[in-house]
């Protein structure tokens, strides 16, 4: 599979597109941040919790995986500000999981108040900016910088996104945009 070509063309971005790139890619990360949460709208508890993949993960432990992803990239490994188990969406065997007793609505609001953080993070610093050493990242000089991450949580996003439109399709037909 090859790029774009003379015949077809990147689409035009929007006409209210953020004129610079750092608010561009805030932009970005909120409208999949928000497409994940309308994904799992309306499914029932049983759907949030079940899988219907061979691989077995639930759409609720992807949101609480998005959230540590979140917690990950921004607070423990952008600002190196210490956080207790940064790989909490992964049981002892590396897979997605939530704790048994956890609402859902629990795993919501964690999402969102992650989110939110990030948002602050984010807004606050420049994208050349490299994330400090002593949290997930050892020295400085293998710190990314904050461009780097948000691009990464965007991949991220966009990857996981993707995967919840094959389970709601799966779970109820409906298709995503």
């Amino acid at each position: 599979m090859t790029g774009p070509t003379a015949e077809t063309p990147l689409p035009e971005p929007p006409p209210d597109t953020p004129p610079d790139a750092h608010r561009l890619l805030l932009a970005y990360l909120d409208y999949y941040r928000d497409t994940v949460l309308r994904k799992l709208a309306g499914l029932p508890e049983a759907e949030l919790r079940g899988s219907r993949l061979p691989s077995g993960w639930t759409p609720l432990e992807l949101l609480r995986h998005l959230a540590c992803v979140e917690r990950r990239w921004m607070r423990w490994g952008f600002l190196a500000e210490p956080v207790e188990d940064p790989w909490a969406d992964r049981d002892d065997g590396g897979r997605w999981h939530v704790p048994d007793g956890t609402a859902v609505e629990e795993v919501v609001a964690h999402f969102r108040a992650e989110c939110a953080r990030s948002r602050e993070i984010a807004a606050s610093a420049a994208l050349t900016d490299r994330a400090a050493p002593g949290g997930r990242f050892a020295t400085r000089e293998e710190a990314p910088t904050l461009a780097w991450i948000l691009f990464h949580l965007l991949q991220e996003y966009a990857r996981h996104a993707g995967h919840l439109d094959v389970v709601r399709e799966l779970a109820d037909g409906e298709v995503g945009e």
